[in-house]
Formats: C-alpha cells, sequence, structure tokens
C-alpha cells in the first residue's frame, strides 16, 4: 500500500508524540523516592499526666516521684458524652392527611366506576328491552301478513271452486266440451292449488303438465323458450310399455349435453326402455339463444306403446 506524504507525516507524527507521553509517564510519574517519607507529626510538651494545670514547667528534683506516680496505672475516666439529640419530625399529621387523601381518592374512583357500569348496564338493558319489543312487533306483523294471505288464498280456492262447479254444471247441461270427460272433479294436475292444469289446446288425459311442446308419435318436451330442432325417435327394445321421462341440460347452442332418464313423471323402471330414452335424448337438439342460460334444464317425455 502506498501512503501520501500527508499520510507519512501524519504516521510519524502520532509515533513521536505517543513516544514522547510514554517517556514522560516513565521518568517522572513513576519515580517513587527511597527510602520513603517518615509520616510527620507535631511537638507536644513533655509530661507524665493526660492532664493538668499550671504555666511553669515542673522541677526535674521531682521528676522521679512525679514519674513514679505516673506509671500507676490510673483509668482513665470515660468522657461524658451527651446524647446526641434527633429532631423530632412530626409527620403524623402528614402522615394521617395523606392516608385520608388516599382513602377518599380510592373511595372517589371506585364509586366513579360503579357508577359508569350501572350506566353501563342500564343502557344495555334498555336496549335488549327495546331490542325485544321490536323483535315481538315483527313477528307479530309477519304473522299478521301470513293470516291476511292464508285467508286470500282461502277465498281465491273458494272461488275458484265455485266457477269450477259453475262451469261443470253448464258443460254437463250443454253436452259437455272437448275437456269434457264426466268427471266430477274440480282440478287436476301436479302442482298446487285448484283448477285443471295443462294447455287449452291440449289433449285430455294425457297426464303431462306444464309448458312446453311436442313433435308427436309419443314424444313431448318442455324447454322454456327453446323449440325442438330434432327429435329422434328412440329404438324400441321389447314387448313391454310404459313412460319414461328425461331430464335433459342444454347448452346456448341448443346441444344436449347432459341426459338422465327415468326423472318423476315416469312409470317404468325397465332399464332397456330407460337407456333407450337416454340415447334419444342425448341425440336431440334445440334451436340456439344467446339470451337463454349457459346450461338450461327442462324434459323430454317418451311413450313406449305396444302395437
Amino acid at each position: 500500500m502506498t501512503l501520501t506524504n500527508s499520510e507519512r507525516t501524519g504516521l510519524i507524527t502520532t509515533v513521536l508524540f505517543h513516544t514522547a507521553v510514554l517517556l514522560l509517564l516513565l521518568y517522572m510519574g513513576f519515580v517513587v523516592p527511597f527510602p520513603p517519607p517518615q509520616e510527620e507529626g507535631f511537638l507536644i510538651d513533655f509530661g507524665n499526666s493526660d492532664t493538668g494545670l499550671g504555666l511553669e514547667e515542673p522541677s526535674a528534683a521531682s521528676a522521679p516521684e512525679v514519674v513514679a506516680a505516673a506509671k500507676k496505672v490510673v483509668p482513665a475516666a470515660k468522657p461524658i458524652t451527651r446524647p446526641q439529640s434527633t429532631p423530632k419530625v412530626d409527620d403524623k399529621g402528614d402522615e394521617d392527611l395523606l392516608t385520608q387523601d388516599y382513602e377518599k381518592t380510592v373511595a372517589i374512583a371506585a364509586r366513579a366506576k360503579k357508577k359508569v357500569r350501572d350506566e353501563k348496564k342500564a343502557k344495555f338493558d334498555e336496549e335488549q328491552r327495546i331490542k325485544a319489543r321490536e323483535e315481538q312487533q315483527q313477528r307479530a306483523e309477519a304473522l299478521e301478513i301470513q293470516r291476511e294471505e292464508a285467508a286470500e288464498r282461502r277465498v281465491a280456492q273458494e272461488k275458484a271452486a265455485k266457477i269450477g262447479a259453475i262451469n261443470s254444471r253448464a258443460k254437463n247441461a250443454f253436452g259437455g266440451g272437448k275437456t269434457d270427460n264426466g268427471s266430477q272433479s274440480t282440478g287436476q294436475g301436479n302442482t298446487y292449488g285448484g283448477g285443471n292444469q295443462g294447455s287449452p289446446d291440449g289433449t285430455p288425459g294425457a297426464k303431462q303438465y306444464g309448458l312446453g311442446g311436442g313433435a308427436g308419435k309419443g314424444i313431448s318436451f318442455s324447454l322454456a323458450g327453446r323449440n325442438a330442432r330434432s327429435l329422434p325417435k328412440p329404438t324400441f327394445p321389447g314387448n313391454e310399455s310404459g313412460v319414461v321421462v328425461v331430464e335433459v341440460t342444454v347448452d346456448k347452442f341448443g346441444k344436449v349435453t347432459k341426459a338422465l332418464a327415468g326423472v318423476k313423471g315416469s312409470n317404468t323402471v325397465n332399464t332397456d326402455l330407460l337407456e333407450a330414452a337416454k340415447k334419444a335424448a342425448l341425440a336431440a337438439s334445440f334451436n340456439t339463444d344467446e339470451n337463454a342460460p349457459a346450461f338450461q334444464k327442462g324434459t323430454i317425455t317418451y311413450h313406449f306403446i305396444l302395437q
């Protein structure tokens, strides 16, 4: 690595500075004098007792007696120390005041919390009472609506029954019509309500209800809004008759994509008849309808009649 002139100058200056500091510490800061200096004190007067009184030094002639007397151990009197009085701090008032304030604060806080809880509970109870009243009122209104609808349906059924009875008597009086088969029944069908389910252009006793169309020869279909392009006749496989209703699923282009034979309306469980009807239904086709659902369901009915 190549150093510039300024970097070399800085490095040399740093080394010299630290070397000088180290030398100063070695020669000046860490020198201990030998021998070490003795502890110094202060001068005290010569004597033979810890106590005394007077301004002149006693003579040397009486020194031995004084020294002998001094050799006797005299117990030193205990210094009388006055016990330090600790200033008495009367903090009872503050303590009582603090305790009293604390208790008051806790009591006030507890009362405030209890008040908030009581208010919340009262508000919740009131909301529940209001909600219960509203639900009860809604149930009462729903029951009233149901009673009114039931009454309307009952009136409509009674009216339809009266009209049917009048029409039946009128037809019998004038020789009957094309739908008159001599029955006394006022209704026919497989849905609900009164009335004779079917079409004004239908065939009496056909037992096929609802909207739809047919191609004749024992084949009919029910597919709302669609017309049949092709309804192939199924192969009659045996010597048993029956009606097979096939539920079909048709796409927008009129192609049958799925067929399920033997649904409601069928009166046979013969596997040959069911299979023949299913094959014929899969070969059927209807008109194209861009506005139709992606997959529309309907039925195709096949009447297998012994010749």
